[in-house]
């Protein structure tokens, strides 16, 4: 494992210690891929180290938003920080456990900073693969119905696309975190409206992936028992 992994020094964005970061090789061999995009690798999960973690101040965040992080929310978080004894190294190789922490820190911190619900969403979705990984159905069901409200916001709120999200792409996603969390029925209006767009027929493999969903979900239905059929 140690082979996919390399470590390089940075300078925390808030604090300006200088700590060290784990970055994951890109020769990964990817083994499956769940509907909602979790992907399981050989030998490592690389979602252990998307989230970089000052061990000096404790600021945690993603690449992009802690090498970027505005003068103005540098400063908010530093006067936020100031003073606390964090105590939290996550530096080097993480087991799940640190991984967990380390985007609790990034998700509670983007909050605060009032970051684009998108990049919130981001977080927690891949904080409910950790726990999917771990076995915690409950825990992930929690994050998971999270990120499932953090991306319709960002439908309705930002411009589209969001990093390398399409607009048929997260509605694909706010599909299938509904039909995970057990709303079925919300699910298949997000389906019907990405089959039915225009952008389909360009959007093709994401057009797919909403009509297997469709598929499965309606399979699914047909062998669970009515419950008001039950209850007569």
């Amino acid at each position: 494992m140690a082979d996919a992994l390399y470590f390089v020094e940075k300078q925390c964005a808030v604090c300006e210690e200088k700590f060290e970061v784990t970055f994951v090789r890109s020769r990964l061999s990817l083994i499956k891929q769940d509907t909602d995009f979790c992907a399981y690798y050989k030998d490592i999960n690389p979602y252990y180290y998307t989230v970089w973690v000052c061990p000096h101040c404790g600021y945690a965040a993603q690449e992009n938003e802690f090498t970027n992080l505005a003068p103005v929310m540098a400063t908010r978080m530093k006067a936020f920080l100031y003073g606390r004894d964090v105590k939290v190294n996550l530096c080097g190789i993480r087991t799940r456990e640190q991984a967990i922490v380390s985007y609790q820190l990034a998700i509670f911190y983007t909050e605060m900073l009032g970051f684009p619900a998108s990049k919130i969403a981001a977080l927690q979705l891949r904080l409910a693969w950790l726990y999917r990984e771990s076995g915690q159905v409950d825990e992930e069901k929690k994050v998971l119905a999270k990120a499932c409200a953090s991306y319709d916001l960002a439908l309705s709120k930002e411009r589209m696309p969001i990093g390398n999200l399409s607009e048929l792409t997260v509605m694909y996603l706010v599909a299938d975190l509904l039909w995970r969390t057990g709303d079925g029925d919300k699910a298949k209006l997000y389906l019907s409206r990405i089959v039915s767009s225009p952008l389909a027929k360009i959007e093709k493999r994401i057009a797919d992936l909403a009509r297997d969903l469709w598929q499965e979900i309606r399979a699914i239905e047909k062998t669970t028992p009515d419950q008001s059929e039950d209850e007569k």
